[in-house]
């Protein structure tokens, strides 16, 4: 076995460290994720598998103008071609590039189900047809200019190109997003308008700011629309540090009926939220009634979003209504921004704004210039030919008699010293030729030569000859200048921006703004007790937990309607804007709104179906919440304490966790403390009363000692006014007052003494 930090070769196989194989294996896999999988290139703002899709689209000659092909055909031309992948993979990240409401600006025009806004999913790929937009064609333009750098594919068999000549910034332009090995991308889309302006002044002004940029380009431009509602100093922080967040809303407005009535129309949702699950969300707030504002939600959309929010009463303020359900649902959202992207497709870099973009122009640069070098390939090479073509005609008799005589014309033709003639050729057209002032004629020369068509040798053909061949020059000298002059270069990518705004801008179908900007404004935090209408009620809870709403104060000595085996446990009055304490034996206090209370008319229903309390948990007791109140919480241990009543209250429905039990010990009892001594009775039916002070006021815990006892625990408490005497009812209903309390009181802690005459058998005050 080899040492630490040493390699052996045993035959085949290779001894190394855990560490060093398990790290050199997962880097080579993250180092693959992030840069041929979830981060995009700056330059054209592409995934490989994007690029790879409308790279095979265009051989595929899936013009923008001409037929579809099935969508089948397409993915399994790219998995077999360039991506070594799954073809479901393939296909959905085709789909979505023809999604509308994904996609800013679509680069896949699709025919067939493609996908909703509700979130259902696209056809199968046999059943679905494609081809290219326009918007597509314009970021593969100059593919065949020798504008960007090819590779291999995967098995060695085709070319590919690593990055595409992308006459807009498409990574602004249609967004990204991704999740790599220790980092992620995610940049929402922009208007194309507003980017290729803020392209042109960074040309004009290269050391711009990007908050002058945000001049330009205000914030993003989703697909689905809807409001943008962020500070200008948030935005420009967002895109200077190219990390934060965005708040969106959806964009509505009040529709009014007859009679007063009125209703909110949802035009735009936000962006990348599906509908179906908004709705869904919307229904089960009106259901929990935790917005008791809102009584219908509808869907009346076809193709444009119509969401239909009706209130229950005329006389509520949409905005408020609107406030809210921005606050509990999916018609306010926060999209991240985070604009980790390739620079130069190798190293990935969080970046500005203006990095993003200058990325793009360095790009366009590189690419005009290739593309004029290749130009002037093509230039040199056409000139070559026309210089050979022009020494013909003006040669014609002499070409003639070689061609029609000798046994090979080509070397003939070659050999031929054409210097007296081609220099009068020159000096006739005032034209100095880039090669071949030897007199001799080149192979590419001879070759045009012999290929000429006798329609060919007509004078005109000679004018047109050299109509070409002056323009061809006249371009050649353009090109030339254009290499050696970097400012010509940027005002030629400054003409083709203009030209890509005019194309996509305003006029292009989709070209406008979507989204709006606006500055936050948030809508007032009014409590939801506030819209409630007040009205009284009785709360009924049985023994068995099944609760209701009787509508107004009844008496409290009515007989009700009960279950089989059920009867009455906890009753009292209450006003329907209450909060509701629930006490568990758990010790966890619950809280509810007394408006979601069931209506009074059956049985009502279980108290466990609206909170989150345990089936070996029984209710102890259930209070109105009055931020002012305390109370007192005990447990059978006879261990209890003073807790303000707003530190019960709990938020969610798994309830809050206030006094401390384990094992076989449970709460007892829960009181609200309305007097200045505590009176405690055990099982064991002794009485204990002392002050009230003796009592440690906290938020949680088991508490301090009530009650000392022998045998059993601890079976209620409770707080009284010592000048007002301890009252009970006894077995026959009635009210007894005891004034006379001096045999009972001692100090906590103490055993109490037996309880008075008359004392309740069931040991409960």
């Amino acid at each position: 076995m080899s040492e630490i930090g040493t390699d052996h070769k045993i035959g085949q196989i290779l001894i190394e460290p855990l560490r060093r194989a398990i790290g050199d294996r997962y880097l080579t896999y993250a180092l693959s994720t992030i840069m041929h999988r979830a981060l995009p290139d700056a330059r054209d703002g592409l995934k490989p598998v994007h690029r790879r899709i409308l790279y095979a689209m265009r051989e595929l000659k899936l013009a923008s103008n001409g037929g579809f092909r099935k969508s089948a055909k397409i993915s399994g031309d790219v998995m077999g071609n360039y991506h070594p992948h799954g073809d479901a993979a393939i296909y959905d990240a085709m789909a979505r590039l023809a999604q509308d409401f994904n996609v800013r600006y679509p680069l896949v025009d699709g025919q067939g189900n493609f996908g909703n806004i509700d979130g259902d999913n696209p056809a199968a790929s046999r059943y679905t047809e494609a081809r290219m937009t326009v918007i597509a064609e314009a970021l593969l333009e100059g593919l065949d200019e020798n504008a960007v750098d090819f590779r291999e594919n995967y098995d060695g068999t085709l070319s590919e190109p690593i990055v595409l000549p992308a006459s807009f910034p498409n990574l602004l332009a249609n967004g990204a997003s991704g999740i790599a090995v220790g980092m992620a991308t995610n940049i929402p889309p922009h208007n194309i308008a507003e980017l290729c302006d803020a392209c042109l002044h960074l040309i004009k002004k290269p050391d711009a700011r990007n908050e002058t940029l945000l001049n330009f380009v205000p914030g993003p431009d989703f697909p689905t629309g809807g409001v943008i509602v962020e500070g200008v100093e948030a935005i420009a922080e967002t895109y200077r540090t190219g990390r934060g967040s965005f708040r969106l809303r959806a964009n509505w407005e009040v529709e009014y009926l007859d009679r007063g009535q009125w209703q909110i129309i949802v035009k735009e949702i936000p962006y990348q939220v599906q509908k179906s699950k908004l709705i869904e969300k919307l229904a089960e707030l009106i259901q929990t009634k935790k917005i008791p504002i809102l009584s219908d939600v509808r869907d009346e959309s076809t193709d444009d979003v119509r969401l239909v929010l009706e209130p229950k009463s005329k006389n509520i303020d949409p905005e408020i209504l609107m406030g809210l359900l921005f606050r509990n649902s999916d018609l306010e959202i926060r999209f991240s921004l985070n604009m980790n992207v390739l620079i130069d497709g190798i190293i990935p870099k969080v970046c500005s704004l203006k990095e993003v973009l200058k990325a793009f122009l360095d790009h366009r640069r590189e690419v005009l210039i290739r593309r004029a070098k290749h130009r002037l390939e093509k230039i040199d090479k056409r000139l070559e030919v026309l210089e050979g073509l022009i020494i013909a005609f003006l040669n014609l008799d002499r070409v003639i008699d070689i061609i029609r005589y000798d046994e090979d014309p080509k070397k003939a033709l070659m050999a031929e010293d054409w210097s007296i003639e081609h220099h009068r050729a020159i000096n006739e057209s005032n034209y100095i030729s880039p090669s071949n002032l030897e007199g001799e004629l080149s192979e590419v020369q001879v070759e045009a030569i012999l290929n000429m068509r006798l329609r060919s040798l007509r004078r005109l053909e000679e004018i047109v000859l050299r109509r070409e061949r002056d323009d061809l020059m006249q371009e050649r000298v353009e090109l030339e200048d254009l290499l050696a002059d970097q400012d010509q270069q940027w005002n030629r990518v400054a003409e083709q921006i203009k030209e890509t705004k005019k194309k996509f801008g305003k006029d292009y179908l989709g070209g406008k703004r979507k989204s709006k900007i606006e500055d936050y404004d948030d809508v007032e935090d009014v409590p939801i007790e506030a819209l409630i209408e007040k009205e009284p009620i009785t709360v009924v809870c049985s023994k068995m937990g099944w609760v209701r709403a009787m509508n107004g104060h009844i008496d409290l000595e009515k007989e009700l309607k009960f279950k089989d085996g059920d009867g009455p446990n906890i009753i009292f009055h209450a006003e329907t804007t209450d909060r509701l304490l629930i006490f568990g034996s758990n010790g966890r206090f619950y809280t509810i709104s007394a408006s979601n209370l069931p209506g009074g008319r059956g049985t009502g229903e279980p108290l466990r179906l609206m909170v989150d309390l345990p089936n070996d948990s029984a209710i102890i007791n259930i209070h109105t919440f009055n931020q002012e109140s305390k109370l007192i919480v005990a447990s059978t241990a006879g261990d209890g304490f003073v807790v303000p009543m707003d530190e019960v209250l709990a938020q969610t429905r798994n309830g809050k966790q206030i006094l401390n039990v384990k094992g076989t010990v449970k709460a007892a009892a829960s009181k609200i403390v309305t007097g200045d001594y505590v009176a405690t009775v055990g099982e064991n039916r002794k009485v204990l009363i002392f002050d009230l002070g003796e009592l440690p006021i906290m938020q949680r815990g088991k508490g301090v000692r009530l009650q000392k006892y022998k045998d059993g625990g601890l079976s209620d408490v409770t707080t009284f006014s010592f000048e007002d005497g301890l009252s009970w009812l006894d077995s026959g209903g009635r009210t007894r007052t005891e004034t006379e309390l001096g045999e009972w009181k001692s100090k906590r802690a103490s055993a109490g003494k037996m309880a008075p005459r008359g004392f309740p058998r069931n040991n409960k005050f």
